[in-house]
């Protein structure tokens, strides 16, 4: 563990010192601030009643697109797994909801709902097929020889659920939630930026982008690094507990 520590201490010291001499070889804030510039406006982010709000706000439509997604996914994949019908009917849908730009379905979004939805709706159909796909595919996975001796011993549906399709689900269902979240901050993040909504974190980079903030922008960026990384430990913690971590170890 310490080894491990010490290595990943190492080269981030490492990339700090690329960066900082890529900045002082540039010597253009506006175009490449250094590390101890993009630290100073993280701290003075930190030290803003509005960066907290808008953090809190982002977060909360992020989460919620994401858990529509999550639930929205997992419950068309069930529905596909038990019909042929089902699969062939949803399929389609979902790979042009795969296939098309965030961008396109953030101005669409633009058009048909209020400012403040757009990141919930981008995250949520980001987060839909990929629910979908793991899920689907989890189910898939479930082995036949061990569901028809579990009938066999008269076990009903919810034994079933819980003893043979959750251990063979839960693997990809664990994939979905780790790989949607990422995607999810990526999207959510644009859609604020694209829509700048009131306090949202999109907001202020978009802001730092007009103002020529360089620093700023990066440390905005870092904000919402750190805050992607943050919550989908927390989520697959909060979830899966020990097993969690084992799985992202």
């Amino acid at each position: 563990m310490l080894r491990k520590l010490l290595k990943n201490s190492f080269l981030i010291l490492v990339w700090l010192g690329l960066w900082a001499a890529a900045a002082a070889l540039v010597n253009r804030t506006l175009l490449l601030p250094s590390p101890l510039e993009t630290a100073g406006a993280f701290a003075s982010l930190a030290e803003s009643g509005a960066f907290w709000l808008a953090a809190a706000l982002s977060v909360s439509r992020i989460l919620s697109g994401f858990a529509l997604g999550v639930a929205a996914g997992s419950a068309l994949a069930v529905l596909s797994a038990r019909s042929p019908w089902g699969q062939a009917f949803f399929s389609p849908l979902l790979s042009v909801v795969k296939s098309t730009p965030v961008a396109s379905f953030i101005l669409l979004a633009l058009v048909w709902i209020r400012t403040s939805g757009v990141p919930v709706f981008a995250t949520f159909l980001i987060v839909l097929p990929i629910a979908y796909a793991n899920v689907l595919t989890g189910i898939a996975s479930t082995d036949p020889l061990l569901l028809e001796m579990g009938r066999a011993f008269g076990m009903k549906r919810r034994a079933l659920l819980a003893k043979i399709y959750w251990p063979s689900v839960r693997p990809s269902f664990l994939a979905a939630v780790t790989t949607g979240m990422g995607m999810a901050w990526k999207a959510g993040v644009a859609a604020e930026v694209i829509c700048t909504p009131k306090n949202a974190l999109g907001s202020l980079l978009y802001d730092a982008k007009i103002y020529l903030d360089t620093p700023g922008l990066f440390a905005a960026t870092a904000a919402v690094i750190l805050l992607s990384v943050l919550l989908e430990k927390l989520i697959v913690l909060l979830a899966y507990g020990r097993e969690g971590r084992k799985a992202r170890a």
